[in-house]
């Protein structure tokens, strides 16, 4: 009989050691390390038992293959997965409790047995009887849709050897258990494990695995954080539950973009996808007020108009507040060093607060001048023309640097009925796409030409 052993695993990032430790050595993180007993069978030969070892070939003999993907009809979750899912991929899905991660996964399931074939939905947290009546609600009955409440990862695995599904969702990762393993379900060991049950299983049958993964307060996944590398695409939900729209972000992606977001509606009948993104973050935007200027950023391949919002008051503190979101901090804290620095603002009085309107964050460069723009306005109270678009990146010295994908952002506002658009000196164009363009090469000129002295 096979022995089991006590070891110490980080909850954060899986490392693992023979005693504990204070201070994990993996990540660094104070008191995370906790006992877990192994079982001998999991470290032992059985693992290895039926496994033909590999032989380098060279890369010349490789043969490339077009990966064939299931195409879904729902075109946001088609581009955050960079076209359908691919077979043998493994997929995790996080997001905080009750802000739809089921309702979409119903919602492919669906899908996927209807073009398809058989779909294995696994439930460790509801009953079959919710399943179905959260299914006709949704209008997603079908009877290639097999639903299983089981918790044990061997039934599991050998209820999907017996039905082939196409694809299997285990809703949640965290409710799933090896009996092999003496700990409970959720720990270290067994999410760790139970992830690499399933992997080995769905490689060498080409069959394509959804997990759902439970978020800690933070809005991390929760479980070891072996576990996002182990699977091929991550995809996080994010947003208010007292807000009716969802945004679907990838942050890894082997097969595809990780730029890519999807936004969807919660309706009655389920994560309906909302493709006009420009129109949904503009539609509430003030007109005529100060520290307000829209920009036309990228998210992924697509460009998508967003309000930036400023806001600086005089502080009542010794040292001034700085707030964000949306936006990088630090990147905006560098933009206000330059309209102190090199434009002349004295905002080392004021409270200075920026925000992206409608909860979405971005990243992209081209965001600088627009937030330069709207705390200039909104320090010096006056308002920047509503039918002008603002984007370039700024540089330490208050250059306007060029930015990437220019056409395709002038496009957008043009389509938005946008008509002036400030673009860097150094994006050079032969189209002006129906817009008049001001081209700018530093800060101080760009404040000069858009709200004036």
């Amino acid at each position: 009989m096979a022995k089991s052993k006590i070891v110490y695993v980080c909850r954060e990032c899986g490392y693992d050691a023979v005693k504990w430790q204070g201070r994990c050595p993996g990540c660094g993180a104070w008191n995370t390390m906790e006992e877990q007993i192994i079982s001998g069978k999991i470290n032992g030969l059985n693992l290895m038992s039926g496994m033909i070892s590999a032989k380098p070939v060279s890369i010349n003999d490789v043969k490339a293959k077009e990966e064939a993907r299931m195409i879904l009809d729902n075109e946001e979750l088609k581009g955050v997965l960079g076209g359908g899912i691919v077979p043998g991929s493994l997929i995790l899905v996080g997001g905080e409790p009750g802000i739809g991660k089921s309702t979409l996964l119903l919602q492919v399931a669906y899908e996927i047995a209807q073009k398809y074939g058989k779909v294995l939905y696994v439930s460790g947290e509801e009953s079959a009887h919710q399943i179905k009546m959260r299914a006709e609600r949704l209008g997603t009955i079908h009877p290639d849709i097999l639903v299983l409440t089981e918790t044990n990862m061997e039934n599991i695995i050998s209820c999907a050897r017996k039905e082939t599904p196409v694809l299997m969702i285990i809703d949640s990762i965290q409710t799933v258990f090896l009996p092999e393993i003496s700990a409970a379900p959720g720990s270290v060991s067994q999410v760790r494990q139970c992830a690499a049950e399933a992997l080995r299983y769905i490689k060498g049958n080409n069959l394509a695995l959804v997990l759902v993964g439970h978020v800690t307060k933070e809005g991390m996944l929760a479980g070891p954080r072996v576990l996002e590398h182990m699977v091929d695409t991550v995809l996080y939900f994010e947003g208010e539950k007292h807000n009716s729209f969802r945004l679907l972000r990838a942050i890894k992606n082997r097969f595809g973009s990780t730029n890519e977001i999807a936004v969807f509606e919660m309706q009655h009948q389920g994560l309906v996808s909302v493709a006009d993104l420009s129109q949904l973050f503009l539609s509430q935007r003030p007109e005529g007020v100060s520290g307000s200027v829209v920009v036309s950023a990228m998210q992924g391949t697509r460009p998508v108009l967003l309000e930036v919002q400023a806001l600086s008051v005089a502080t009542s503190f010794n040292n001034p507040r700085r707030l964000t979101s949306g936006v990088d901090y630090n990147k905006t804290l560098i933009i206000l060093a330059v309209l102190d620095k090199i434009v002349g603002m004295n905002l080392s009085s004021q409270d200075i607060y920026v925000n992206i309107a409608g909860g979405v964050r971005i990243e992209d460069p081209a965001l600088d001048l627009a937030i330069a723009v709207a705390v200039a306005s909104s320090f010096r109270e006056q308002d920047v023309d509503g039918h002008t678009v603002v984007m370039g990146e700024i540089g330490l010295n208050g250059e306007v640097r060029a930015v990437t994908n220019i056409e395709r952002r002038l496009k957008e506002a043009q389509k938005m009925g946008f008509k002036t658009a400030v673009i860097p000196m150094g994006n050079r164009l032969s189209n002006s796409f129906g817009l008049t363009l001001l081209p700018v090469s530093s800060v101080t000129e760009t404040l000069n030409v858009v709200i004036g002295r």
